[in-house]
């Protein structure tokens, strides 16, 4: 677009990517501050003050749902590029929103009016509203500050916890309750509004891969809903966005249960993660819609311009041990290698050489893949899984890979709790396990090890083989 950029050069990571993109770099010593500089909000607007910059946009980070921050920008004469300090607020303080929706009549979950004070408190509501219900954090969101209670015996430990855990992430312990609803569908509604009172939405995002409450893998469209229930879940997406005034990206999240009944989860007020699948099957850029309406644009597109085209898969390639729980698995990246074909999107922050360190987000790269439908979209996903290569931490890779390959996946049918319930037996759902991860394995150790053509196996042509001849071939070799 031409804008000129402003990065900050931190001493965690003073070789980090995304620098070589900056026009102008400012360096940071940040190696012992008290607060990481990418929240501190003080050492932020300095920065931005002292670079000259229009414009502040907040990633998806922390601070990008902080209405102080956004309220600190405005007050030095710097454009935060998201929605209102009051729109980010409202959203962002769960109770206050769930207020906002019951009056606006959007369907929710049973719950408390507000904040909970204490376990006592908590035990009272639940014993109204009926157990399971779960503890959410009341600020902030990405699943943490969130515990399920199923019984009495268990509310005074899982009511510490999370509001332990609350108070951590986001700086306040408060938190309320609301019913918790079993196997649910986790579909979550792209908006976007201008500042002219224009809201639209861009049809909705299928998150129910995920793991605690945190997403790993995002599609878009969803195999869940159809058109007319796409149209009434997305008309209630624009109307709780329009009771607040609400210009920018933003996302409207919601419950859909298995009598297809949705209700209403939270609005974040940021760009998401998983906001590429929608620009995928769209043709629309986000982030250049974001900045548009940040400088007081008009949107040029209506809802009846919002067309749906093919599918597309995002799998957040985390430095994380899959077989050790999902744990973090920080360290240095030796080799990295992605698929560059069309119908296939790379987002990184990394490159060879790069650290993925504990102060940060362990992840790695989002892997984005397209077809024609669902069927083939999955398709493509897999065989681009099979093309990517990371050496020096361990990866969630193989999750993705197996999970390209679920029954319950591949049909649709999984909910939120498939990670949890269906996850031991899918790791041991083909007897060809140690087959398919030999040819792996060998077809590795030949690309780094050796260099002559002797062996005359394509490895390329082999993913089509039976896994009698893939064993063949490998006993062969």
């Amino acid at each position: 677009m031409g804008i000129k950029c402003v990065a900050i050069r931190t001493s965690a990571e003073p070789d980090a990517m995304y620098l070589s993109y900056a026009d102008i770099i400012h360096e940071e010593e940040d190696e012992n501050a008290e607060i990481p500089v990418f929240l501190d909000i003080e050492k932020l607007i300095n920065v931005a003050v002292a670079s000259k910059c229009d414009a502040l946009h907040p990633g998806y980070g922390f601070l990008a749902e902080n209405a102080y921050f956004a309220e600190k920008c405005r007050d030095h004469g710097i454009t935060f590029i998201g929605p209102s300090p009051d729109a980010i607020y409202k959203m962002g303080n769960k109770p206050v929103a769930r207020q906002i929706a019951m009056r606006h009549g959007i369907p929710m979950a049973m719950g408390t009016p507000g904040n909970v004070a204490d376990e006592d408190e908590a035990l009272k509501h639940a014993a109204r509203i009926g157990y399971p219900v779960i503890i959410k954090a009341a600020s902030g969101g990405g699943g943490r500050g969130m515990r399920i209670v199923r019984q009495e015996s268990e509310m005074e430990k899982m009511f510490i916890l999370a509001s332990r855990e609350a108070e951590k992430a986001f700086n306040d312990p408060s938190v309320f309750i609301e019913k918790y609803i079993e196997n649910p569908k986790h579909i979550e509604f792209q908006i976007l509004g201008d500042t002219h009172g224009n809201i639209i939405h861009l049809g909705e995002r299928e998150c129910s891969i995920q793991r605690k409450h945190q997403k790993l893998l995002e599609e878009a469209p969803s195999p869940a809903l159809d058109e007319e229930l796409r149209q009434r879940m997305g008309e209630t997406a624009v109307r709780i966005a329009s009771a607040v005034g609400y210009y920018s990206a933003g996302t409207v999240e919601f419950l859909l249960d298995s009598d297809r009944n949705f209700y209403f989860m939270e609005m974040n007020t940021r760009i998401q993660v998983e906001h590429p699948v929608t620009e995928m099957i769209t043709g629309i850029d986000l982030i250049e819609q974001q900045i548009r309406i940040a400088g007081g644009e008009a949107l040029t597109l209506k809802q009846e311009d919002i067309r749906l085209t093919g599918w597309a898969i995002e799998c957040r390639i985390n430095a994380e041990d899959v077989q050790a729980g999902f744990a973090p698995s920080p360290g240095r990246i030796e080799k990295i290698s992605f698929p560059e074909e069309p119908g296939i999107r790379v987002d990184t922050g990394v490159r060879a050489g790069s650290s993925i360190v504990a102060s940060y987000d362990s992840m790695v790269a989002k892997l984005i893949v397209t077809g024609t439908d669902r069927r083939q979209a999955i398709r493509n996903t897999k065989i681009a899984l099979d093309k990517v290569w990371i050496k020096g931490t361990k990866t969630t890779l193989p999750f993705f890979r197996m999970l390209m390959r679920n029954h319950l996946f591949q049909e649709g049918t999984f909910t939120t709790a498939f990670i949890e319930k269906d996850l031991e037996k899918f790791h041991t759902s083909s007897e060809y396990e140690e087959t398919i991860a030999a040819w792996l394995a060998t077809k590795l150790f030949v690309e780094e090890n050796l260099t002559d053509n002797k062996t005359n196996i394509n490895f390329d042509q082999s993913r089509e083989l039976t896994p009698w001849l893939l064993r063949k071939r490998l006993t062969q070799f």
